[in-house]
């Protein structure tokens, strides 16, 4: 297994710059912690000029650990540096009048811009959607809120605070996750930010679109919750269908069988045959051609009925071999994947093929690796290709082309 300390040493190169789908986007963002900075990544990922807007201090989680080891400088940690690649970054504090107008300046020079502070938080700024529409009226201000924003609709919660486990509640997620209803449990990975950020990236690029063919720009909001209810709207389907909500099945999903987890000799894998020819395969790759013609076992319906029967089959064969023994017999034969850790993925030849782990050089410590952009073009590929920025980075830069811009429109 590859160390941590060695990982880059196997990962794909950084891209020599954005060629992505949307270069010749600006996106401002004034985003922070997770959700907001998740989205613009992969705007930047696809090739859009975003610019990161921080405060003095810098954002929510800037200086926030872990660090490398050895790192003394420590300009960002961990979690920013995950989420804040391909970024220029500029320090403007709002509160004053000089870089409020710097602000609005970037704005008329910007497609869009995506946020995720609380409701009101910018407007008593003075940097609402209505004044930045007012400096540009193609400009699209998309914002992420635990309920939502007032403009969009009013929820009795607008001023609440929320984070990851509160969307994942709310939203239906904690409600079909875990062992059984008496073990519920939030989904690891905190989808109650990144999957509203993903969207708000979704809805800020379609809202752009819109204005680059009518000139009109507009406000649009995700609510964290909603976005989990949209991704949990297959129980609330079933409730409407059956009277029965989706209820948590641990690794199994309802009305699917096999459908699990197995543990192996030295680990576990994913084993999914549900349709009749895959079952039919998978009874006879692991020498248990018997099932086909068991009452309990003969189809899905009955097989669902019999968990235990088909499982104790498939499980008790799993764990006499290892992973890479079950791997051999059933890949390509049967659905059928093993559970990775992320240093899992430096030895995989689909990751390897696909490029899916890229080396991110820093200046100020080692290099470190990061997953790279999942999605693909044959034209225009995106990619990884700058490293996280300090603090104002790019902040005489981005000032340097406000000021050639201002030159260049004086008739003077």
């Amino acid at each position: 297994m590859t160390d941590h300390l060695e990982a880059h040493l196997h990962a794909a190169p950084m891209a020599a710059g954005p060629t992505g789908p949307l270069v010749g986007l600006r996106i401002l963002d004034l985003t922070h912690a997770l959700a907001g900075p998740f989205g613009t990544m992969y705007l930047a990922d696809l090739g859009a000029d975003v610019i990161k807007i921080e405060p003095p201090t810098g954002e929510l989680v800037r200086f926030n650990g872990p660090f490398v080891r050895g790192d003394e400088a420590r300009l960002y940690g961990s979690r920013y540096g995950a989420r804040n690649r391909n970024k220029r970054s500029i320090v403007l504090d709002l509160t004053e009048a000089a870089d409020r107008e710097t602000f609005f300046e970037l704005v008329e020079t910007a497609d869009g811009l995506l946020e995720n502070q609380r409701a009101g938080v910018l407007d008593r700024l003075g940097v609402s959607y209505e004044a930045c529409h007012a400096r540009n009226p193609r400009f699209v201000y998309a914002a992420v809120r635990g309920f939502g924003d007032p403009r969009t609709g009013q929820s009795p919660y607008a001023p609440w605070p929320a984070f990851d486990p509160i969307a994942q509640a709310m939203g239906g997620v904690v409600a079909s996750t875990g062992t059984d209803t008496d073990n519920v449990m939030r989904c690891g990975p905190a989808i109650g930010d990144t999957v509203p950020g993903l969207m708000a990236a979704l809805g800020l690029v379609s809202a752009i679109h819109h204005a680059q063919r009518t000139g009109v720009g507009q406000f649009l909001d995700v609510a964290m919750v909603d976005a989990m209810m949209s991704i949990s709207s297959e129980s609330l389907t079933q409730w409407s269908y059956t009277g029965r909500a989706q209820a948590p099945s641990g690794n199994t999903v309802d009305g699917l069988s096999p459908f699990d987890i197995y543990r192996t000799a030295d680990g576990h894998c994913a084993i999914a045959a549900p349709s009749p020819a895959m079952w039919e395969r998978l009874c006879i790759l692991i020498g248990r051609p018997d099932l086909l013609e068991d009452e309990r076992t003969a189809d899905i319906r009955v097989r669902i009925k019999h968990r235990d029967v088909v499982d104790g089959a498939i499980g008790g064969w799993a764990a006499a071999h290892s992973t890479a023994e079950v791997l051999n017999v059933l890949g390509g034969e049967v659905p059928v994947g093993p559970v990775y850790e992320p240093a899992d993925w430096l030895n995989d030849p689909h990751v390897a093929a696909r490029e899916m782990v890229v080396r991110v050089d820093h200046a100020h410590h080692r290099p470190t690796v990061q997953v790279n952009c999942p999605i693909r073009f044959t034209e225009t590929p995106a990619g990884i290709y700058r490293s996280p920025a300090t603090l104002n980075q790019h902040g005489e830069e981005l000032r340097d082309e406000l000021r050639t811009r201002v030159a260049e429109s004086d008739p003077a």
